[in-house]
Parts: C-alpha cells; structure tokens; sequence
C-alpha cells in the first residue's frame, strides 16, 4: 500500500508537500504514510482515492484494476 501511494505521488509529479496541502496535513506526517511508519487513516485513504481518481480497494493493494466504478 505504502508503494501505491508513493507511486501515484510521482505518477503525477507531485512533492510529499503538495499532497500534504491537498490531505490538509504536514509533509512529515504525510511522509509517515509513504514509509508506513503511520497508519493511513480511512479518511485520508477516500481523499487520496479521490484525487488519483483510483479506488481505495487499489490503494489497498486488494486489486491492480486502478478505475473506479464511478
């Protein structure tokens, strides 16, 4: 999940801090998501979802199917 998230965050040549901004938290706090070394609160999991416009269940590592059934 980790990975995902960080790939996703370089697919769209973004910094640790602009996603930090868009999640309205710290870039170290985000940077604890990236290296797991803090849990990705359900919250925060929908937001990164919706902004990569990829399904939580892809974040998740629970399916390799990026699109959303929206």
């Amino acid at each position: 999940m980790y990975a995902r998230i960080r790939n996703l965050r370089e697919d769209a040549d973004m910094t640790q801090t602009e996603i930090a901004k868009i999640l309205n938290c710290s870039q170290r706090v985000y940077s604890n998501y990236e290296r797991g070394d803090l849990d990705i609160p359900t919250e925060i999991l929908i937001k990164l979802a919706d902004f990569h416009n990829v399904s939580v269940d892809y974040i998740l590592n629970r399916t390799d199917k990026k699109a959303t059934n929206r």
